[in-house]
């Protein structure tokens, strides 16, 4: 069995696991000792301040980037050491800054996930398999109502429930979601935040990894977190664990305080003169006041 083969096989756990990863650019080393893994039916949050390295570490999720050092293992084959398409049809990815632009129907945006393109390749014919398996998920996903409307004709909220189906209708074993809530109001987000739970039942072996730096972005069915910091691990683990005052004030070099109730988190900076629990060990890692 070749290590192509070997990592498109479903049951390896775990998905995703990065081994003191690092990686430079332009001579500047943007991350420092990564290491993390992700197991099947685990729903990952990937957390930090602007320019942090959330966008870094997603990209060795995908197998999109290789490291500078260390290991990184995807869907069970190493980065470097496998065909990367092996390990891509088997990822799906959500981006809501999708690039497309032509009038496809809901139908046909969803069915460019078996493709891989962004448009739909002008000889490719979907079977009848494919056919029931993306009006399944628009169902699912609550757009049975939508299914021939056009794209740009479609509301944010419901463009961002079009491109997870079109993500799953590959069936990953992997799903990464790009800051999903991007240009949402409330109420879209809410609506999006529900569609994901929901993968939760619909999915159950399904491993997920969402990016975002807004604690009221995550799903209720968020199992653990990596926070990350100036390309360093802040903390990893279970998300009780990760997403706390202490934890988010030092990633995010300024005093948070950190609320979770009914399966959701909230953030609020402390008023001056109220106090949070310090940071984690080591020098330079308190939360400014």
């Amino acid at each position: 069995m070749t290590e192509a083969t070997e990592a498109a096989r479903p049951g390896h756990v775990p998905v995703v696991e990065l081994d003191d990863v690092t990686f430079r650019r332009e001579g500047k080393e943007i991350l420092h000792g990564i290491s993390f893994a992700v197991r099947e039916g685990e729903h990952w949050a990937l957390l930090g301040p602007n320019g942090a390295g959330k966008s870094t570490v997603l990209g060795f999720c995908g197998a999109v980037t290789h490291p500078t050092s260390g290991t990184v293992h995807v869907l069970g084959g190493r980065l470097g050491r496998v065909e990367l398409q092996a390990l891509r049809r088997a990822i799906g990815h959500v981006n809501p800054r999708h690039p497309l632009r032509s009038p496809l129907t809901v139908r046909e945006v969803v069915l460019t996930g078996l493709t891989g393109s962004i448009e739909s390749p002008p000889r490719w014919r979907p079977g009848p398999g494919d056919l029931d398996a993306a009006d399944y998920l628009i169902d699912t996903l609550g757009l049975a109502g939508r299914t021939d409307a056009k794209w740009p004709t479609l509301s944010q909220g419901e463009r961002g429930r079009v491109l997870i189906a079109r993500a799953l209708v590959c069936d990953p074993r992997l799903l990464l979601l790009d800051e999903p809530s991007t240009g949402l109001d409330v109420a879209a987000r809410e609506q999006l935040l529900e569609t994901i739970d929901l993968l939760d039942s619909t999915h159950p072996t399904l491993a997920s990894i969402l990016v975002t730096h807004h604690l009221e972005e995550l799903p209720t069915s968020t199992t653990h977190a990596l926070l990350i910091d100036d390309g360093r691990v802040v903390a990893s683990g279970a998300v009780e664990s990760v997403v706390t005052t202490e934890n988010v004030s030092a990633a995010f070099h300024h005093p948070i305080n950190v609320r979770h109730e009914d399966g959701r988190w909230a953030a609020r900076a402390v008023r001056w003169g109220g106090s949070v629990p310090v940071g984690r060990s080591g020098p330079g890692r308190r939360p400014a006041r």
